[in-house]
């Protein structure tokens, strides 16, 4: 894996994959309950539209309270959907989050996280009567070039970050891969368990990763093998990744 081949600072193109990221401002917590992280999940499934109504996330809730659709169902009176990026991964934890994403569109991306840093900032601050910023910065991004690099991104992403919430972190996860990797496939606010069937909430697709692992076993095999580089090199790679340069 050739991490020089990890760019960063381009404008992505329509075609490129791209590592998003963000922190919380002086790496302050973005959620605080269950109820945040489930907020931040469907900004990602339904602010990723060119269809975007008044007050969107809270006419779904209202929609699926009434028992009209399930929770993460797009109304079938909406138009048919045009999305801004293709999300293939996105992991949330306490103070930051991660998100793989495809540039589809000119400025989809910019677009999209426009839309998603302003929406759940303006959420987490009137929930809480607040005011200012949520996030450290504007959203860190980096174009991936190297495929298979590219698929450690999305173990990265998907499996490594959530291991830092194993009880004993990174380490003891690697140790104990198998039920680390078991823990990460039931966390839901990491796409794992939505990549290979394990639940469904319409938000990823995967792209070419889903040709690359045909199921859960086979990335899992992967991951493995990753597992001994990212510890060799988390440190690097941490710093690398989540750099604000």
């Amino acid at each position: 894996m050739n991490i020089c081949r990890y760019m960063r600072k381009e404008v992505p193109t329509i075609g490129n994959f791209v590592h998003v990221y963000n922190r919380g401002a002086r790496k302050m917590p973005i959620v605080h309950d269950e109820a945040d992280k489930w907020r931040f999940l469907k900004i990602l499934r339904y602010l990723n539209d060119e269809y975007m109504p008044l007050n969107i996330i809270r006419c779904v809730d209202q929609s699926v309270k009434s028992g009209r659709y399930k929770s993460f169902q797009r109304p079938n009176n909406w138009p048919s959907p045009r999305p801004l990026v293709k999300i293939l991964a996105y992991c949330l934890m306490p103070n930051h989050f991660h998100l793989l994403l495809k540039e589809i569109k000119k400025d989809g991306i910019s677009r999209f996280m426009a839309r998603l840093g302003d929406s759940f900032t303006k959420y987490i601050n009137t929930k809480r009567n607040e005011s200012g910023r949520l996030f450290q910065g504007t959203y860190q991004s980096k174009i991936i070039k190297d495929e298979r690099y590219f698929q450690y991104v999305d173990a990265y992403i998907q499996v490594f970050n959530p291991f830092e919430l194993y009880s004993g972190g990174v380490e003891k996860a690697v140790m104990e891969f198998d039920k680390a990797f078991d823990f990460v496939s039931e966390y839901i606010f990491s796409s794992l368990g939505e990549s290979f069937g394990i639940r469904n909430l319409n938000i990823i697709d995967r792209d070419t990763l889903g040709d690359t692992f045909k199921d859960l076993e086979e990335y899992k095999e992967f991951v493995c093998e990753a597992s001994a580089y990212h510890e060799a090199h988390v440190e690097k790679i941490h710093s690398m990744l989540t750099s604000r340069g």
